[in-house]
């Protein structure tokens, strides 16, 4: 009796600890995909072009503010745009939701700086789709728009 009653409260304890466990994992998740879009907007500011790609899968498309559509490729290519200077990049009002191996960030994002020496300023919301590849994430799609005022 001693055995079966030990066996059940050892089943039990796992079990309780599996539950534990996968409660917590969409929360570090979460906290994981937020530090990387963090990370990907200081990369952006800063032209580290290695970070940039080393974040998107090759797949990677971004719709931007005038409904332009950019590869990876292409946005890589105007990430290091020497004429472009960012000035101010930040990120707000961050939601991160994981679902299985798929993260959805929506947020407000602010950009200023100089474009061929011409100053501009964006005020924008975004969605970035995340998924998981192996044990790291990358961003697979990006959306960008100008809010109504």
């Amino acid at each position: 009796m001693g055995i079966r009653v030990a066996s059940r409260l050892t089943f039990c304890l796992l079990v309780c600890l599996t539950i534990r466990m996968a409660a917590q994992e969409p929360a570090g998740a979460a906290s994981q995909v937020r530090k990387l879009e963090e990370k990907w907007t200081a990369a952006y500011k800063e032209r580290n072009i290695d970070i940039l790609s080393s974040l998107l899968t090759e797949d990677f498309l971004i719709t931007v503010e005038d409904g332009n559509t950019y590869s990876k490729a292409g946005y890589i290519t105007h990430s290091a745009d020497p004429s472009v200077r960012v000035e101010v990049a930040e990120l707000s009002d961050l939601r991160v939701r994981i679902h299985g191996n798929v993260a959805v960030v929506t947020g407000a994002y602010h950009e200023k700086g100089q474009s061929n020496h011409k100053p501009y300023e964006y005020h924008d919301r975004l969605t970035d789709v995340w998924v998981r590849v192996g044990n790291s994430w990358r961003v697979i799609s990006s959306h960008y728009s100008v809010p109504l005022k």
